[in-house]
């Protein structure tokens, strides 16, 4: 098995693991176990989607450019465009933040290639992957930081990308992401209520088993140490658990709605019944129901395993939870 290591110099950082990926050592050096797997863009033989990667400058004003193999210090994004796509026949806009813990996974790796066509396909939307810079060696919160910049980006760009200016219909715009993913798709919709932008307003956001967590346990929640030891890894600076980027519920405005409707439609929250993440998530849900939140709050549940749809989309309920999806981004 390969192994890559980095080290981040002389800073103190705790000693953690994540296998069989990672491992960061008292003297800061990291090693990644299992080495990133990049796939190219390409036109994929199977859905027909095409896809191609740009790097997101960060002044929005700087027109983006084709790259091979981003590296891990620009911020970038994969774009997905549908097989029959006309120019100015504009299409919904979907942007994704991958899952993996904010340490592994990236919008180039073969799971999230293989879900970005096969979701765009069935969808018919441009779809925008967002390749943030990952803990530890770029730690929380560069990573929400980064998707922020990556919004603004996108929606500041409709006369600048060739594929968004060209396809995307920026009065439909979605952002979906699972796990880790679904936090920053949260976390993306506060912004954007907290930092008001009249062009920065979503249609619908998706949270695909969101990786919540908190210091009280909630419902007949287990063991959840290696949650909060993940965070504290990912995010050093952290005033822990109950940190708001994580635990939602300690954000001083939960209550009275994280965000309006004005700014975000809808929200669907995706939950599996054999996932850890489960009871943050049907929280997540209830809560936001019951706060000052004035959109539409829906709800979906599977008797499946964390994040099942992307490593076994031929299931019957990975069928249905496309299907789930296609209607939501339709609506």
């Amino acid at each position: 098995m390969s192994s890559s290591s980095s080290s981040m110099g002389s800073k103190k950082v705790e000693a953690f693991r994540y296998p069989p990926f990672i491992q960061v050592h008292e003297d800061g050096r990291i090693e990644r176990v299992r080495q990133d797997v990049f796939v190219p863009p390409s036109v994929d033989p199977s859905t027909g989607v095409s896809s191609k990667d740009v790097v997101i400058p960060p002044k929005t004003s700087v027109s983006s450019k084709d790259v091979e193999l981003p590296p891990e210090s620009v911020l970038s994004a994969r774009l997905y465009l549908p097989k029959g796509a006309k120019p100015h026949s504009k299409l919904p806009l979907l942007i994704y933040f991958h899952g993996g813990g904010f340490i592994i996974e990236s919008a180039f790796s073969p799971t999230y290639h293989n879900y970005l066509n096969l979701l765009v396909e069935k969808t018919n939307v441009v779809a925008v992957s967002v390749n943030y810079k990952r803990a530890p060696e770029y730690p929380v919160p560069i990573a929400y930081e980064d998707s922020w910049t990556a919004v603004k980006w996108v929606f500041s760009n409709e006369s600048g990308e060739e594929w968004l200016s060209n396809y995307a219909d920026f009065n439909k715009v979605y952002m979906s992401g699972d796990s880790s993913g679904a936090n920053l798709v949260h976390n993306m919709a506060i912004r954007a209520h907290s930092e008001p932008n009249d062009r920065i307003k979503f249609n619908g956001i998706i949270l695909v088993h969101p990786y919540f967590f908190g210091v009280e346990p909630i419902e007949s929640e287990g063991e959840t140490d290696d949650l909060g030891k993940l965070w504290s890894a990912v995010c050093p600076a952290t005033s822990g658990p109950d940190d708001p980027l994580l635990n939602p519920f300690k954000d001083p405005n939960f209550s009275k709605g994280p965000f309006s409707k004005e700014v975000c439609k809808r929200v669907l929250v995706c939950v599996a019944e054999k996932d850890i993440l489960i009871h943050r998530g049907r929280s997540y849900y209830q809560e936001l129901r019951k706060s000052g939140y004035d959109g539409v709050v829906e709800f979906m549940e599977y008797d499946e395993e964390h994040v099942f749809h992307l490593h076994t989309p031929e299931l019957e309920n990975a069928c249905d939870f496309m299907n789930r999806v296609v209607a939501f981004l339709s609506a």
